[in-house]
């Protein structure tokens, strides 16, 4: 049978993983797993930096040293641990960078969650962090705000690696994957290499169905007709997969046009399609659902630990992204079609999830920010207690 994690590989899927703390880098583990698992990339977000630097012992000694040698604010010393853990995941992947001619390999480390609604903040802190991390093999993520597209556009001309994050709609996907074009072609006209330039489009599932479930439940208890009931019933679970593969349809459709064709003569990657919030929130559903349902050619899925160690213990992995394409496809849009009759609007449903991904991940930040004030305080206190006199 093999290792499931490393069949999705025959199907043209990387698995990237949704996780980085220092001691999964520093212990072996990581390497083992781009060995045992074919892990072929690493994300990150302020969510998971603030349970690594707040949850753990890790950074204790690290954080003594930056507190005593005056690294400066709590903000100062979060850039300072969090890039030495981004170059160091960097190097354990290089090899995998080398040996995919840079399509994967790379790890990923979001601009400040502050900056979400700010272009030109946005650009700035962008540039800044990939001159600090000094890795070939780093993408910056980037938010898909109204704000942040234009600022990934400008980025990519730049020639920088991006990772578009929080995205949940297919318009704004179409956006991106536009801007991430148009980006390059200003590369190329500057004179810059495209073919070295890498980006995914992390396009958000499960929190999806998490609303819409919801939403649905609602209509539900005020549909009279047993049958509408029913329908309504049996579409819990798959709003979200439904609106993946509209968004891979026009993948596929964006990367055969001519337009696109005469960057890939240059040596161009297409901006995959990376499926992000894979983790299964609804305890009904099975715990691979978003993996299983999502498995097909030039895309990316990032697996945080949890869904990493079900999937490696799966009997079987198949294309569940392209199996029966034509009728899948037709049922997606079927699907998005009885939402629009109930009345759900999938707009005002993405539109919440924005402003919400970007809230979270804010709120994360500010108590990452607090825990190290916290102990930076802590070690000033000790520091002084020990240097006076008894």
């Amino acid at each position: 049978m093999g290792n499931p994690l490393l069949n999705i590989q025959k199907f043209g899927q990387s698995i990237w993983y949704d996780n980085i703390r220092r001691g999964l880098i520093t212990s072996g583990e990581l390497k083992e797993m781009v060995e045992r698992d074919g892990v072929l990339g690493i994300t990150s977000n302020p969510a998971i930096f603030e349970k690594a630097l707040a949850g753990s012992t890790d950074y204790d000694q690290a954080l003594e040293r930056l507190v005593f040698t005056g690294a400066g604010t709590a903000k100062d010393i979060f850039e300072n641990l969090a890039i030495e853990d981004i170059q160091l995941a960097a190097d354990v992947m290089y090899p995998v960078y080398v040996r995919t001619g840079g399509r994967d390999g790379y790890v990923s480390f979001e601009v400040s969650p502050y900056l979400a609604y700010d272009t030109q903040g946005t650009v700035e802190e962008a540039r800044r962090l990939r001159t600090l991390i000094g890795r070939d093999n780093v993408m910056i993520k980037v938010p898909g705000t109204p704000e942040g597209v234009p600022a990934f556009k400008q980025l990519i001309s730049e020639g920088i690696n991006i990772n578009v994050t929080l995205l949940f709609a297919v318009e704004v996907y179409r956006e991106v994957a536009l801007a991430y074009i148009e980006g390059l072609e200003g590369l190329a006209k500057s004179g810059g290499d495209v073919s070295k330039v890498a980006s995914v489009a992390s396009f958000f599932v499960s929190r999806i169905d998490s609303l819409v479930d919801q939403k649905l439940s609602e209509v539900q208890k005020v549909t009279a007709n047993p049958e509408g009931r029913a329908k309504l019933e049996s579409m819990a679970g798959k709003v979200a997969i439904a609106n993946a593969k509209i968004a891979y349809a026009l993948y596929r459709d964006l990367y055969a046009e001519k337009r696109w064709k005469v960057l890939a003569e240059k040596g161009a990657k297409s901006q995959r399609l990376l499926w992000a919030s894979t983790s299964t929130k609804n305890p009904n559903y099975s715990k691979t659902l978003y993996v299983d349902e999502l498995i097909g050619q030039e895309t990316v899925n990032t697996l945080p630990a949890e869904t990493l160690t079900e999937l490696r213990a799966a009997e079987s992995v198949r294309p569940g992204l392209t199996e029966n394409w034509e009728e899948s496809i037709e049922q997606a849009h079927e699907t998005m079609r009885i939402l629009a009759q109930v009345n759900i609007s999938m707009e005002e449903v993405m539109d919440t999830l924005l402003r919400e991904g970007v809230d979270k991940f804010s709120e994360a930040f500010d108590k990452l920010l607090s825990a190290l004030e916290k102990k930076r305080q802590a070690l000033l206190g000790a520091g002084q207690a020990e240097q006076s006199p008894g």
